[in-house]
């Protein structure tokens, strides 16, 4: 009896000690990434991956950091390289949870990248893919706003491109506000960005 207690104890432990390295390390993760160190936060998030080989939440943060950063440069060959590591990093987490609205949006965002980087090669080639993960995603997790304000943001953006009505994507872009000041992520480490952009984009549909 003493030696099975013993175990569970030494079980307890270890499992409460795993949870604590997990937790640390995504706080020093996040802190890195507030700090404007991207690829020191991408390489601690992969850290993090490869010791949680069943938690879709660090490698989904390597794509998520990398994709942003593809956005903000105009280099072609930063671009490739930030959205190969997304990439990567985005099917190690899909394979994990298939099916799951964020990874979703965060395949259709990588895929927005190479379109905003060339979109004479990459619009056409990728457009439909991106409207196909957004509806899945809307089925799946209707009253996610990364879901609704994302697949607003893609369609009002090829709305005004081809000088079309907005007025439909900015009603869903309301409604995205709306539900980002209810959301509430399943865990401190679950995603929980996009309400500021949401709100900054509903201020310049009322322009």
């Amino acid at each position: 009896m003493v030696r099975i207690i013993t175990m569970l104890t030494f079980f307890v432990c270890s499992t409460l000690t795993a949870q604590s390295k997990f937790e640390t390390g995504m706080q020093k993760a996040f802190a890195l990434w507030g700090e404007d160190k991207p690829s020191e936060a991408s390489a601690l998030f992969e850290r993090i991956a490869g010791a949680e080989k069943d938690n879709w939440l660090p490698s989904y943060y390597v794509a998520l950091i990398n994709t942003t950063e593809a956005f903000k440069t105009q280099d072609k060959e930063k671009i490739a390289a930030f959205l190969a590591k997304a990439q990567t990093a985005q099917d190690n987490a899909i394979a994990i949870s298939p099916d799951n609205p964020e990874l979703l949006v965060m395949q259709a965002m990588i895929h927005t990248a190479w379109i905003v980087a060339d979109p004479m090669t990459n619009g056409m080639k990728l457009s439909g893919k991106v409207n196909e993960l957004y509806a899945k995603a809307l089925i799946i997790a209707p009253n996610n706003p990364r879901v609704v304000f994302n697949k607003a943001e893609f369609e009002i953006g090829g709305a005004r491109y081809f000088g079309k009505d907005t007025k439909p994507m900015c009603a869903q872009i309301e409604k995205a506000v709306g539900l980002f000041a209810t959301f509430k992520p399943e865990t401190p480490f679950h995603p929980n960005w996009g309400k500021e952009r949401a709100e900054q984009a509903l201020a310049e549909c009322k322009k």
